[in-house]
């Protein structure tokens, strides 16, 4: 199982020297196994993971789950080159029991006037929208993903993708630390062997030391990431959702924080390509 970040960043993308080391694009990453291939979220990274899938030739296939339908996470799909091609098959889940309804319906009207000038339906793909659902887990070629609920304005879905006998955790926009970790959480986040979490703030971003307090946002910061990454005996930790107004120098020095808590910590970086089970490349 392979994964690759394609988009790190929350809230809003970032460009230029102050996103040249980690990248400035919001989120999105593609895990594959045996040739499968698993999207999550459709932010501003997925125009760039499109590109990719182009490259690679005919047939296209993918199957996408979102975590939520804030804008930094959606705002990629009218660019998703592939998704214009009718010999694409996408199967897309979205979030909660009316997941399915409520996506179709939140790409469709991102892309209706005066926000766009090409519709959903001008994407020719065979799109199959279904919903994902907190403990109900869905097969798809090798993996195994099991939705579950993360803490988030507006409500959230954390994944667990298992394949190849590895595991890798998908958490972002999730406002955690080992004080509020639910065993439920604890359970499914437990042994993975990278754990992409929320880390958009520093605790005196998060208080209100520095800035207007954070606190109950939906995010976390670097230091909570680490001790729960510590707490579910995590293999790896990626430091997820960057915040817009922190430069690369200032992502960096979190993480490196934050491995005083958990030595196996790093900023996830657009492009990082991680092989679960081998050395990363």
């Amino acid at each position: 199982m392979e994964v690759r970040f394609y988009g790190v960043r929350g809230s809003i993308a970032v460009s230029g020297a102050h996103a040249a080391r980690i990248g400035g694009n919001t989120s999105c990453v593609e895990v594959t196994s045996q040739g499968h291939r698993l999207i999550l979220d459709a932010g501003t990274g997925i125009r760039a993971l499109g590109e990719a899938m182009m490259r690679e030739g005919e047939p296209r296939k993918a199957t996408l789950f979102f975590s939520h339908l804030h804008w930094d996470h959606v705002q990629g799909y009218p660019f998703f080159t592939p998704g214009y091609l009718p010999t694409t098959e996408l199967t897309l889940y979205g979030p909660g029991p009316d997941g399915a309804q409520a996506l179709r319906s939140v790409l469709a009207r991102q892309m209706e006037p005066p926000n766009f000038p090409v519709p959903l339906s001008t994407m020719r793909s065979r799109m199959t929208f279904e919903s994902a659902l907190h403990g109900r887990t869905v097969e798809v070629g090798p993996f195994r993903v099991t939705p579950f609920d993360a803490p988030h304005p507006q409500g959230c879905l954390a994944y667990r993708v298992e394949a190849d006998g590895h595991s890798f955790v998908y958490a972002t926009d999730m406002e955690i630390s080992v004080a509020t970790l639910e065993p439920r959480v604890a359970r499914l986040m437990e042994g993975a062997d990278a754990l992409c979490l929320d880390a958009q703030y520093t605790p005196d971003e998060y208080t209100g030391k520095k800035g207007i307090p954070k606190k109950g946002w939906g995010h976390s910061t670097m230091v909570d990431a680490a001790q729960v990454a510590s707490a579910v005996n995590a293999r790896r930790l990626f430091l997820f959702h960057h915040d817009p107004a922190h430069n690369d120098d200032m992502v960096e020095n979190m993480a490196e924080e934050a491995r005083n808590h958990f030595a196996a910590t790093e900023p996830a970086r657009e492009g990082k390509r991680i092989v679960l089970g081998a050395a990363c490349a």
